[in-house]
This record gives C-alpha cells, structure tokens and sequence, in this order.
C-alpha cells in the first residue's frame, strides 16, 4: 500500500484505545464534527430528548456525563447544561414564557435574573412583578391567568431570606402555574427539589431546578456552568428545544474540571456550612453589627421555613451594621481584610467579602429599617481555617472602629 501523505496519516490514524479501557476520570472528548458509520446513521432522526451524538454543540459523551451526574445530585431525571447559571435562567424564562405572559420573581431574586425581566423580556412583551416570599396570602393573590413561571429562590440572593417554599409552591399548583427553583445555593444537597415532602407528599416540589455549576458543583472558582433539572420529559424537550436554538455550548475541559469538582461536593459542603455557621454566631455579638442573615440563626428572616425543609445552610451570611458606619467605612473594613478576597461568586476555596447597598435591588422595600441598620456585607467562607478567619474579621474590626 502506497504510504500518504504525513498529514493525511496523521488525520485518520487507525490507533485507538482497546475496548473496556476504563480509569477513574471520565475521558475528555473534544469535537465539533462527529462521524458517522454511513450515510444511513447520518438520516437517522435525532432523539428529542436531549442526547445527540451528531454534532459537538449539544455535547459529548463527556457532556452528558456530567448531565446525567447533576441530575442524579437534583434527584431529578433529566438534566440540560449551559454554559454559565445566567444562562440556566434565560434558558429556562425563554423556554416557557411568550409574549403577552407574566413572570413572578421574588424581590430578593439574584440580581441577573431581575435584569433579565427587566429588559431581555420586556423587550419581547413579558410582564414581570416581583413578590414577597415571605407572605404567601399576597403573593397568592398576585398570580393570574396571564402568570405562566414563578421563579423561587432558597435562600435569597444576599439577605438569604429562606421563603415558604411550600406555601408558594401550593399556591401555584393550585393554580397550575409552573415553578422553576434557582438551586445554587441548596446544591442538590441541602433537600430535594423535587419531594421536598417526601414523607407527606411524595413528589411535591419544583416543576425545574437551576443551579450556577460555577458555584458548589466546580468548587474551584474557576469555571463558568449552569445547569436545568427536571422529572418531566415533555418540560425538558422543551428546555432541549430551546437549548438548540440559542446554540449554547460548553468547553470540554471546563466539564472536566466540573467532573473533577463533583465528587467532593457533600464534603465541602458540610465542612463551609460548619465553619460558616461558626463565624455567623461570633458575627453576632460584635457591638458593630445590628443583624445577621443566615437561615440557620433563629430570627433570621425565614428560618421556621428552613427549619421545616433542611438541617444544612452552605457557605453564605450577610451582616448588616450599624448606621453609625458609613458606607465608606464598610468599604475600609473590607478592603483591610487579608484572608477574605474581594469578589463575586461564592463556594469557592478562597472566602470572598463583598459590601452591598440593597436599596438599589429591591422594588418592594427592605425588612429592615434606616434605624436598625446601614451597610450590608455578604461573606462567602471558603475552606481557610475557621480560627485564621476570626483573627482576621477582628483586625478588620479594629480598622473599622477607628
């Protein structure tokens, strides 16, 4: 046989791994075109539900891997990735809102999804309100015939105000409207989505499930992913469907890294909630601080509703302080922190620290008055040492009593 040429050698060299080679990673598969067998594998119709090996935009085996790993840990049955948890929601509103609908969005909703509402769909003839997800009687007489998705958010984004996840979702299926859970801040681990009642009420929960997989599921403050759950086939063909339109794809490498992350979820899990826990309490009796939200701290907004669903709380508290410290001095507080990095995100190995001014995302008001309390802070405890953590909030403290 006459030898070709080195790149067509190269190209369709015949080496491949034996069958039943097997390792403890899952093998990364890079591709935009995938072969077909013949041409009649190549007029074969594509599944409709969601695993389709005919070009690298939906995934790869490496993709679906991690799908079907995610959908395990949501205790759902299927699972659509994307390529940031901002894309999990536009998917998702794309998916089952059309114009003339109306959304519901609690008003403590993460900060993207509210600007979603307040711009990508109401350019497209979307109604949007936001709710109080602490009173159920007047977010019950808000929905209508035109309220086709409820967004839910536990905890809430920043404050982490844990909702009355059930009266919520009773209210809405007793009106028939779908309900998709933003669940980044559970991760799968804290309770189910999907049964949030298990021994009352098998199967009463979430209609979808997001998650930002840059969070929990990466844990390693380094990649970007989302993630849709569901147990219904017809909401994730539709989910699919408009996967396929906005072309979204993923990195392999960054389903790798994910991959990698997910089999230390729980542990990391637990071991932030405990040291965050830890810091929260000591947090509150600092003579500086008026209130701190964490849905474990009994008066925390919300923490009877916690109480009833989960005994776990992951890596977040907010402290809000007095108004006696102004605005600036927050920010010299922050900024003399040296274990804490300044930044975005969450469930990371670093512990992040981040001032907020909330009166600028709230529509209906705060819960707490000018009197109680100024400045807030929101921390994200990473996986430093608790005592490392305390000295350095307690230097910062110093700095900030000057």
């Amino acid at each position: 046989m006459t030898r070709r040429g080195p790149s067509t050698e190269l190209i369709h060299h015949p080496f491949r791994a034996p069958d039943g080679w097997d390792a403890v990673p899952v093998p990364v598969h890079k591709a935009s075109t995938m072969l077909f067998k013949d041409t009649a594998q190549l007029n074969t119709p594509r599944t409709r539900d969601g695993i389709s090996y005919r070009y690298g935009l939906p995934g790869t085996p490496t993709t679906y891997t991690l799908a079907a790993r995610i959908a395990t840990l949501e205790h759902a049955e299927h699972c659509v990735l994307t390529p940031s948890g901002l894309a999990a929601i536009t998917l998702t509103s794309l998916a089952f809102l059309a114009p003339g609908d109306e959304v519901l969005l609690p008003d403590n909703a993460y900060g993207q999804n509210r600007h979603i509402s307040n711009g990508l769909l109401r350019r497209l003839g979307i109604a949007h309100r936001f709710y109080d997800p602490l009173d159920v009687p007047a977010f019950e007489a808000m929905l209508s015939d035109r309220t086709k998705l409820v967004w839910l958010e536990a905890a809430g984004s920043v404050t982490l105000e844990f909702p009355d996840l059930i009266g919520l979702l009773r209210a809405c299926r007793a009106r028939g409207v779908r309900t998709a859970l933003d669940n980044t801040w559970g991760a799968g681990l804290a309770f189910n989505a999907f049964d949030l009642l298990p021994d009352r009420e098998p199967g009463f929960g979430a209609d979808l499930s997001m998650q930002a997989l840059t969070k929990y599921a990466s844990g390693g403050a380094d990649v970007l992913m989302g993630a849709v759950c569901t147990r219904d086939i017809a909401l994730h063909r539709e989910l699919v469907a408009m996967h396929e339109n906005l072309g979204y794809g993923l990195g392999q490498n960054d389903v790798e890294a994910v991959l990698r992350g997910l089999p230390t979820i729980a542990l990391r899990y637990r071991a932030q909630d405990a040291a965050t826990r830890d810091l929260a309490r000591w947090m509150q009796g600092r003579p500086e601080v008026a209130r701190v939200f964490h849905p474990a701290l009994p008066g925390s907004p919300g923490h009877e509703h916690w109480r009833a669903l989960t005994t776990e709380a992951g890596c977040l508290f907010a402290a809000l302080f007095k108004p006696a410290y102004a605005p600036a001095r927050l920010d010299a507080f922050v900024d003399a922190l040296t274990c804490f990095g300044i930044g975005y995100s969450w469930a990371g190995p670093m512990s992040l620290a981040v001032p907020h001014e909330m009166s600028r995302s709230r529509s209906l008001g705060l819960s707490w008055t000018a009197e109680e309390g100024g400045t807030l802070v929101r921390f994200a405890i990473g996986l430093e040492e608790v005592e490392d953590l305390r000295a350095d909030l307690a230097q910062a403290f110093e700095v900030l009593s000057r």
